[in-house]
C-alpha cells in the first residue's frame, strides 16, 4: 500500500494515471453549500466571499479531495450579454437569449468575465479557496458552459437546433461556435493564470439525450477539442462534462484529449471504463438525485461500491456525483460517499 497522499497529490496522480493511494472524491456541491442560507438568490451567487467561505466550510465538514467551484450555468452567458433570472431555490438561469436571429452573430462582442457579476463572484471565490487550501486540495475553477451549450444559451436551443437540422446556415452556426469557444478559453485562462489546478466545461446540450451522434460530431466535438488543446497542460487539467447517457459518444469524448470525463449514472460503466482506460480519468457516476439526495445511506454505499469495483481498477477514477447535488442533499449521504472512497477505494 502506498503512503497516504494529500488530496492535491492524490488528484494529480490520478489524473496523470500515476500510482496513488486511493480513489479521490469530488463533490459537485455548489447549491448544497449555500442551501441553508436565507438570502436572496442574487446575493448568494454574486457574492464571491460568501461562495468561497461556503465551499471552505463544506470541505472542512466532509474532507473531499477535489472542489468543483461554480455558481451555476449562466455565468459566461451573462458575460456575453444574456439576461439572468434568479428563481427561489435554484441556481441562476438565462431569462432571455441574446440573438433574435443567427444573422446577428457578427454583432457579438468578446466578453470581459472579470467585470460580469456571476463570473466575477466565481473568480473571487476561487481565489479565496486557492489562497487558503490550494496547496493541499485540488481546486477546479469551473469556466462554465462549453462552446455548444453556450451557443444554445445565446441563440436559443430550439432555434439553434432547428437551424442545425435544416443545414442551411452552417457558416453562421460555425461562426457562433468559434465565438463561444473563444469566450470559454478567455474565461478559463483567468482560472489557469490565478493558479487553479484545472477547469471544467459543461455541455449538457451535447448529450445523446438531446442531439444525435451525427450532430454531436459536427457541431460539438470539434470545439471541445479546440478548448482542450488551447488550455490543457502538464499542471492544468481540463474536465469535460456531458449529462445523460453518454455511452454512445464515449469514444469521441475520449478523443477530445480532456484530462477528465465527467459522466453520470445512466452510462454503462463497463463500456466507459474500457474506452477511457489508460487514456483519461473518469469522474462520477453516482446519481445525485435518486441516490445521494433521496436514497438511504445503504443505497449510497451500494452504488459507490459498485462504481469502485468497476471503475477503480488500474486507476484513472474519481468518485463523485454524476452532476450537481440538490441543495437539500443529506449530509449523512455525503459522509458515506467520502467514506466509501477511503474504505473500498484503496490501492
Amino acid at each position: 500500500m502506498l503512503e497516504e497522499m494529500t488530496s492535491l497529490e492524490r488528484c494529480r496522480a490520478t489524473i496523470r494515471l500515476e500510482s496513488h493511494d486511493r480513489v479521490p472524491v469530488d463533490l459537485h456541491n455548489f447549491m448544497m453549500t449555500v442551501g441553508d442560507l436565507t438570502l436572496p438568490q442574487a446575493r448568494l451567487y454574486q457574492d464571491g466571499q460568501l461562495l468561497g467561505e461556503a465551499q471552505l466550510a463544506a470541505w472542512k465538514r466532509f474532507g473531499h479531495d477535489m472542489l468543483l467551484v461554480e455558481n451555476g450555468t449562466a455565468a459566461l452567458a451573462e458575460a456575453c450579454g444574456c439576461e439572468v433570472s434568479y428563481l427561489p431555490g435554484s441556481a441562476p438561469v438565462i431569462a432571455h437569449h441574446l440573438l433574435a436571429d443567427l444573422s446577428e452573430v457578427s454583432s457579438l462582442r468578446k466578453p470581459d468575465p472579470s467585470s460580469s457579476p456571476l463570473c466575477k463572484a466565481l473568480l473571487e471565490a476561487t481565489r479565496f479557496l486557492l489562497d487558503r487550501i490550494g496547496d493541499r486540495v485540488f481546486v477546479m475553477g469551473r469556466a462554465d458552459q462549453g462552446p455548444f451549450s453556450l451557443a444554445c444559451m445565446i441563440a436559443g436551443a430550439e432555434t439553434l437546433m432547428m437551424e442545425m437540422a435544416a443545414g442551411e446556415n452552417d457558416e453562421q452556426i460555425f461562426a457562433l461556435l468559434e465565438y463561444t469557444s473563444d469566450c470559454f478559453i478567455t474565461y478559463a485562462r483567468i482560472f489557469k493564470e490565478m493558479g487553479c489546478h484545472g477547469t471544467s466545461a459543461g455541455e449538457a446540450q451535447g448529450s445523446p439525450d438531446v442531439i444525435s451522434l451525427k450532430m454531436y460530431q459536427k457541431y460539438c466535438l470539434p470545439y471541445a477539442r479546440k478548448i482542450v488543446c488551447a488550455l490543457k497542460s502538464d499542471d492544468f487539467f481540463v474536465s469535460y462534462h456531458i449529462c445523460g447517457d453518454t455511452t454512445r459518444i464515449i469514444d469521441p469524448m475520449v478523443s477530445t484529449g480532456a484530462s477528465i470525463l465527467e459522466f453520470d449514472y445512466k452510462c454503462d460503466k463497463l463500456v466507459v471504463k474500457k474506452a477511457a482506460a489508460g487514456t483519461t480519468t473518469l469522474l462520477g457516476p453516482i446519481d445525485p438525485s435518486g441516490v445521494l439526495h433521496e436514497g438511504s445511506v445503504e443505497d449510497v454505499e451500494t452504488a459507490c461500491r459498485e462504481a469502485i469495483e468497476v471503475l477503480a481498477p488500474g486507476g484513472g477514477f474519481i468518485l463523485g456525483p454524476g452532476c450537481a447535488l440538490p441543495s437539500t442533499t443529506p449530509a449523512r449521504n455525503i459522509d458515506m460517499l467520502v467514506e466509501c472512497a477511503k474504505t473500498y477505494g484503496k490501492y
